[in-house]
């Protein structure tokens, strides 16, 4: 027997199956298999001694993920110089006593922060469909439009105390340093999130501050015109985060979307970046969460990073 358009029922029922064993793994496999990348960065002036940085990100925490919060905690064991938190902690209304049970051990550890979208705003549901032909057609974020009526509004004033509280840096279109033991003094350069259009960086223009040891430049989204003008600048580190490293992926490809507009290839882990004849490094977080009306992940598996700067050659 055949079902309509000459499909055989036993091939319609095959991909089905498929279809829905992938949907399984995706989301109860993948999504909570998280992992530790490691990457090395020749930043540091010569004669430094290494640094150990951590940097988080997209965490999108909903209520109830007690794996993912005690895996948080245990990235504590890691001992890290610093902490980068590069935003999109929250996915729940509800959700700022989790993100700082997660985050507690991390913050006895000197750290900075931005905010993503999803800090300041509740993710809305949509069709997944539409939204990977949106990204591939090029439509990222607000365009310039405020917030559509309805959309919830997170508690992100809570969490900002809370960082502010155990001594993290804000960072959202401002500077800040931080002291570390030995001496050694890093300058920070911030912005707010590029993909609802928060960003000035007018505000912190002028490049890296000379008396500082390193100065490193933070931002959520890794949009390029963000990228462009802190490269521009002679920043020689940039971390980012917000493209969950593509998170739904093809095997052996890769990720179809970055959500923003920087290219595929870049979506996740250390690349370059090039602008007005200077190089960067970039770093670009895939994230340890989802959104929560699209809680699955597929050949990207959820992340945190271990960055060791060392000495440049």
């Amino acid at each position: 027997m055949r079902a309509r358009y000459g499909i055989p029922l036993k091939t319609t029922a095959a991909i089905t199956a498929i279809g829905a064993a992938g949907i399984a793994y995706a989301a109860g496999i993948e999504a909570r298999s998280f992992r530790l990348r490691r990457v090395t960065v020749p930043v540091l002036p010569r004669g430094a001694r290494p640094l150990r940085v951590l940097q988080v990100s997209d965490i999108h925490m909903v209520g109830g993920q007690r794996k993912k919060r005690a895996w948080l905690q245990s990235l504590a064991g890691l001992r890290p110089d610093f902490v980068v938190n590069t935003g999109d902690n929250l996915s729940d209304t509800e959700g700022v006593p989790e993100v700082l049970d997660a985050l507690g051990p991390l913050m006895e550890f000197p750290g900075v922060y931005v905010f993503g979208s999803n800090d300041y705003y509740g993710p809305r549901l949509r069709n997944p469909a539409r939204y990977l032909l949106e990204k591939v057609q090029g439509k990222h974020g607000l365009n310039g439009n405020p917030p559509a009526v309805g959309v919830v509004h997170n508690p992100w004033e809570e969490l900002r105390d809370a960082f502010d509280t155990a001594g993290w840096v804000g960072l959202s279109n401002t500077r800040g340093r931080l002291k570390l033991e030995g001496g050694f003094e890093l300058a920070f350069t911030g912005l707010d999130d590029p993909h609802i259009k928060r960003d000035r960086y007018e505000k912190v223009a002028g490049g890296p501050e000379k008396d500082a040891d390193l100065s490193i430049a933070v931002v959520h989204a890794p949009y390029l015109r963000s990228l462009d003008a802190f490269t521009a600048d002679g920043y020689p580190l940039i971390l980012a985060g917000h493209t969950h490293g593509g998170q739904l992926c093809v095997p052996f490809y890769g990720a179809l979307v970055t959500n923003c507009d920087l290219d595929t290839d870049r979506v996740k882990g250390l690349s370059t970046h090039e602008s007005a004849g200077n190089r960067a490094y970039l770093h670009v977080s895939a994230g340890c969460g989802t959104n929560r009306y699209t809680p699955v992940r597929f050949a990207c598996p959820p992340e945190a990073t271990l960055l060791t700067l060392t000495p440049r050659p």
